[in-house]
């Protein structure tokens, strides 16, 4: 099974079924000498971890990182960081009746069409519990990161037809965090809640929209053509369960703009620094950083387990009907915000080693010439 890797220099692989006895993660290229805290580590974790509110999955997961190699003392060593999370509140017993039938919208049938079985039991390695190991991997990331002084804020800014307002800059993590639907409008965060209780009432799921600001980024991540900073963060973040949909910038509201109103005019600062007025770009043009915020939004579709009574059809063909039972989120956003922060530092740490390695050391030179 290939795709399991993302990554050049920064590179993570993730393995483990959903209902297995652990998930886990190899990250390979973190430099050495790095301090991490892990307590910050064990934080995100919390964020994604399932049961944290009446509005997501029931499943309790402790989510306890075992650190296996490539850190002496907390600091990494350069070598590869090798870690699990063991699965404890597992109910196999939940998926019996669905193992010859396809779950409407679920990877079921496709991975069964690839490879002639599957993981029935939770889904395998397309449950959602996969992102577990990725966020792992995304809040080291982030403390490379945050040693260039980039930092990353996701939030929920729309589910179903409840909008936030617009906002012209990043929320602080602590608006971010303080309703259970992560969304830093206290006012709509409100509704959303109301909606998302409203859906699961009736044993229905809800879609929504993730928004992501990078702060920090300096110009120049990102490589022409084929690997884009714009769309290495699209592939990164489409690779989340449930995401539908990617947009940076302007996005899709950029194709009703004329040129005039969608340029981005460049300025000089007082400090001489190059920037823009305007951010249509989202902080990146011709797939490179330009400097300012990186912007842009992750779609998700409604969690495809609803606990009513649907059509569909077994490994025969025949037709069936199925009742789902199992703990799933009503609406997976919540939940969701770590996971697109945590891509977003693995795809930016990635790019960010790219061009620190662009330039010869001296000894690099050295060797060269020799």
């Amino acid at each position: 099974m290939a795709g399991n890797t993302i990554g050049a220099l920064f590179r993570l692989t993730t393995f483990g079924e959903s209902h297995g006895p652990a998930i886990g993660g190899i990250l390979d290229g973190c430099p050495a000498g790095i301090p991490l805290d892990i307590q910050a580590i064990a934080q995100e974790m919390a964020r994604r971890r399932p049961g944290q509110s009446e509005i997501t999955t029931q499943r309790k997961e402790t989510d306890e990182v075992e650190f296996l190699s490539g850190l002496d003392q907390g600091v990494t060593l350069g070598t590869p960081i090798a870690f699990l999370l063991r699965n404890s509140d597992t109910r196999s017993a939940d998926y019996d009746t669905l193992k010859d039938v396809f779950r409407p919208s679920h990877a079921d049938y496709t991975y069964h069409a690839k490879y002639g079985q599957r993981a029935v039991a939770g889904g395998g390695r397309s449950s959602a519990r996969e992102t577990a190991a990725r966020v792992v991997a995304g809040a080291i990331a982030s403390q490379l990161l945050s040693r260039y002084g980039i930092k990353i804020t996701g939030f929920v800014s729309r589910v179903g037809d409840i909008v936030m307002p617009a906002l012209n800059t990043a929320p602080d993590r602590s608006a971010v965090d303080n309703n259970p639907v992560r969304c830093p409008h206290p006012e709509t965060a409100h509704h959303m809640v109301q909606r998302i209780e409203e859906v699961k009432s009736t044993g229905d799921t809800i879609g929504g929209i993730i928004s992501c600001i990078v702060q920090g980024v300096p110009a120049g991540l990102g490589e022409p053509v084929f690997d884009k900073l714009s769309a290495a963060l699209a592939a990164a973040c489409m690779s989340i369960n449930a995401a539908h949909g990617f947009e940076f910038g302007s996005g899709f509201s950029g194709a009703s703009m004329k040129g005039s109103e969608h340029n981005d005019e460049f300025i000089s600062d007082a400090d001489g620094k190059i920037r823009t007025v305007t951010n249509h770009s989202g902080g990146i043009q011709g797939g490179i950083s330009n400097g300012m915020d990186i912007v842009f939004r992750v779609a998700f579709k409604p969690v495809s387990t609803i606990m009513k009574e649907q059509s569909t059809v077994n490994t025969a063909g025949q037709a069936e009907k199925i009742n789902p039972a199992g703990r799933h989120d009503p609406c997976v956003v919540p939940r969701a915000v770590p996971i697109v922060e945590a891509m977003t530092a693995l795809t930016l740490a990635d790019h960010l080693l790219r061009n620190l390695s662009a330039t010869l050391t001296p000894s690099d030179q050295y060797y060269r010439q020799k």
